[in-house]
């Protein structure tokens, strides 16, 4: 049966482009549009839909406006916006994520953009994902996620180094229904955090900073957008820059810093969780602590399989029935590397449990 989307944007002509792409692809089926958050507020009070495509700015009330109002009255939607890449737009889609939007695609700029293929593959992917969200949650109604010890490890791990000595840092992957996930876990942090963070959330480049300075804003640990060349601080959560990979990178004085390339995209990814993980092979610190939250695909995965070979691990994934889409943290669970496999609200607690705080 075909999911049923409702579509809301000012523009006809995107109203168009976008209904034409969700109706072309068989799964879906556009069957309602509306011009601004009011109409589509009337709608949503009186019919439920699969699938909700939103866009950000229209008159009367806008895209922020509707996701507040169907919070206040308590109405369930799963809300995809489509955002262009300003920096207003971009801080609007961050808090949109935390009204309840579960994730975004970039607006095209122009007509030749909107009925290209690269929007096309985005808006279909992207709906692809979350919109079966509930078929990922009955797979794990029906059968437990993995544990530790459930399957054989992939790779011969090194001891970890137990307790709270030595030197860590932790690493945390994420994608689709990822920035909203990430307010479950980031403002949970303690600002003390005896480790630095380094984040990696698919993004385009121009949305990273404004997710950053908005967590950081509501964080008792201090969050920003990475730079090149900066060395890593405890208490500190660096996130890679939507467009650019980010490594690790020791220093001959024990230090370590950020260094960002703008090698191709892998597996379409840029920034990517594997070229993170991966650098750590040869970084100072005793364990890392992975972390693998929501996100189609499997980034993550093989750079920490490659990254468990060299250095003690702790490995944390995120349930499926806590995931917008549970596709990274499944790939890394059915490696048997996983440590814990737990609900979003607890991983706060478990990082700062394991790596302790100054």
């Amino acid at each position: 049966m075909k999911k049923n989307i409702l579509v809301v944007d000012d523009s006809a002509l995107m109203r168009r482009v976008i209904c034409d792409i969700i109706n072309a692809e068989g799964t879906f089926q556009a069957v309602d549009v509306c011009r601004d958050g009011l109409e589509a507020y009337e709608k949503l009070k009186k019919q439920k839909y699969d699938g909700v495509v939103l866009d950000v700015n229209m008159p009367r009330m806008d895209g922020l406006q509707l996701l507040e109002k169907l919070q206040q009255e308590k109405i369930r939607a799963t809300v995809i916006m489509v955002s262009t890449v300003t920096t207003k737009d971009a801080e609007v889609t961050i808090l949109a994520m935390e009204r309840g939007a579960v994730d975004f695609v970039t607006k095209p700029t122009n007509v030749i953009e909107a009925k290209g293929e690269d929007f096309k593959k985005r808006l279909i992917a992207v709906l692809s994902a979350v919109l079966h969200t509930e078929r990922y949650r009955r797979e794990a109604a029906s059968a437990s996620a993995p544990r530790v010890g459930s399957a054989p490890r992939a790779v011969t791990r090194k001891p970890s180094i137990g307790g709270r000595s030595g030197k860590r840092i932790v690493a945390l992957a994420c994608s689709t229904g990822g920035p909203k996930a990430l307010q479950s876990v980031i403002p949970y942090l303690p600002a003390n955090l005896d480790a630095p963070v380094v984040l990696v959330q698919h993004m385009p480049a121009g949305f990273t900073k404004s997710m950053a300075d908005r967590l950081n804003e509501v964080s008792p640990i201090h969050v920003k957008e990475a730079a090149d060349g900066e060395v890593l601080r405890k208490g500190t959560v660096y996130i890679a820059p939507g467009g650019r990979h980010m490594e690790v990178k020791k220093c001959p004085d024990g230090s370590h810093k950020i260094r960002l390339n703008d090698m191709p995209a892998i597996g379409g990814l840029r920034p990517c969780a594997n070229i993170t993980y991966d650098s750590l092979r040869d970084c100072g610190y005793d364990e890392v602590v992975c972390v693998v939250l929501t996100g189609m695909g499997a980034d993550g995965t093989n750079g920490i399989l490659s990254l468990a070979k060299s250095k003690p691990l702790y490995v944390i994934a995120q349930d499926a029935a806590s995931c917008v889409v549970y596709g990274m943290p499944k790939a890394i669970a059915e490696t048997g590397l996983v440590d814990e496999v737990v609900p979003l609200t607890e991983i706060a607690n478990l990082i700062t449990k394991s790596v302790g705080v100054k």
